[in-house]
């Protein structure tokens, strides 16, 4: 059988690539799966698709860190989008589920409800594309804190570490293991651990929350390991072959947080988080063309190509840059609710993570912000009746 199992048709050949990221945000995820409801709503129109249509249909490399890989290998595995959202709705809780007191010391949550449910979903299979129960690629964060360093695990076949000769292969891993390693948040969660290679206590590792990275936001991680030689992918770059949709879990910044020391350490990851997504977010409009996405800030606006009247370049221009880049997300500060329309909810509680009895707002948030989506403009040309 070949290293691509069932999707060598898809994958053997060179031809125009699309690639998903998704954001972390813990239960804000639901704001993600708003968006994605969408945006999977216009492509299946765009696309002139029946029914069975989903976004692994349209996608060819999938890819999330935290929630955004729970979203992530749910879409690889050819869910819907609105499965998934029922699934946070009828799981928000159980996935978050209060620690004993006794436990609290140590851990905010319970991580065996979590695991539970992830293994109910996504079962005990390895990453193996050769499984059959992949539609697409799909990379997932971690963070080893053995090591100290950030693993984004992938399921591409040609890559190093995927190749199953080795004890160690990446593709040995059950995919919920991967899953729950990447929502490990520390302080939330106790870290995940996992026997990379059986037998062997030198490759048993404990992993958290692949938020706590530079790659909350993946969306620049993707693209480096779909074109650089050393994942040997080798995805053709340029505007009109690749494109990049990166779909946030909501963001606002906390200034004045920093007061005491509980709040900072509460606080302080958070923040972080923010700033890398923002981050990344720039390193993919200065690399690729920016089509759509919010202003950075005041000095850099939303970094989309100009021409030399200072007027966004026209579609049919190329700005000589290596992909297409539509970026979708939600401002959850006052200001920004404001501009929703949601002025009603409380930013403080919105931001947290982990306020799941705030699901139906948050639902709310991503209705709104799903408002950004327009795929006949921002996808015009990645839009193929063939998919």
């Amino acid at each position: 059988m070949s290293i691509w199992g069932p999707l060598e048709n898809r994958y053997s050949s060179t031809k125009q690539r699309k690639i998903l990221s998704l954001d972390g945000g813990g239960i804000r995820g639901v704001i993600s799966l708003e968006i994605l409801l969408e945006l999977e709503k216009q492509l299946k129109k765009e696309l002139k698709q029946d029914d069975n249509f989903t976004l692994s249909s349209y996608y060819d490399y999938i890819g999330g860190t935290s929630t955004g890989a729970i979203i992530a290998a749910g879409l690889s595995l050819g869910l819907s989008v609105q499965k998934l959202l029922d699934f946070y709705i009828q799981n928000g809780k159980a996935m978050f589920d209060k620690a004993f007191f006794l436990n609290k010391i140590n851990f905010l949550y319970n991580e065996q409800p979590l695991l539970k449910k992830l293994k109910e979903t996504f079962g005990e299979e390895e990453i193996d594309l050769r499984c059959g129960k992949f539609k697409t690629l799909l990379m997932v964060v971690i963070m080893n804190r053995t090591t100290d360093s950030p693993w984004p695990i992938s399921n591409n076949p040609l890559a190093k570490y995927a190749d199953t000769d080795r004890p160690d292969s990446n593709l040995k891993i059950p995919l919920y293991r991967l899953v729950r390693a990447s929502t490990a948040a520390p302080a939330y969660f106790k870290s995940e651990t996992v026997e990379w290679e059986r037998n062997n206590p030198q490759k048993k590792f404990g992993f958290v929350d692949g938020g706590v990275t530079p790659y909350n936001n993946p969306a620049f991680l993707l693209y480096r390991m779909a074109t650089q030689e050393a994942y040997k992918l080798n995805w053709k770059t340029g505007e009109r072959t690749l494109l990049i949709t990166s779909i946030g879990t909501g963001s606002a910044s906390s200034p004045g947080v920093y007061n005491n020391i509980f709040k900072t350490l509460f606080k302080l990851p958070g923040n972080l988080m923010h700033a890398m997504q923002v981050d990344q977010d720039i390193s993919c409009r200065t690399v690729g063309r920016c089509i759509y996405g919010s202003p950075i800030d005041k000095e850099l606006g939303d970094m989309l190509p100009l021409d030399e009247e200072g007027k966004p370049l026209n579609m049919d221009s190329d700005a000589n840059r290596h992909f297409s880049y539509v970026r979708y997300n939600a401002d959850l500060s006052p200001l920004g609710l404001q501009h929703l329309n949601l002025s009603h909810i409380s930013s403080k509680e919105i931001c947290k993570m982990d306020s799941v009895k705030n699901i139906q707002l948050l639902q709310q948030v991503g209705i709104a912000a799903s408002k950004q989506v327009n795929v006949k403009q921002h996808f015009n040309h990645f839009i193929d009746n063939g998919v």
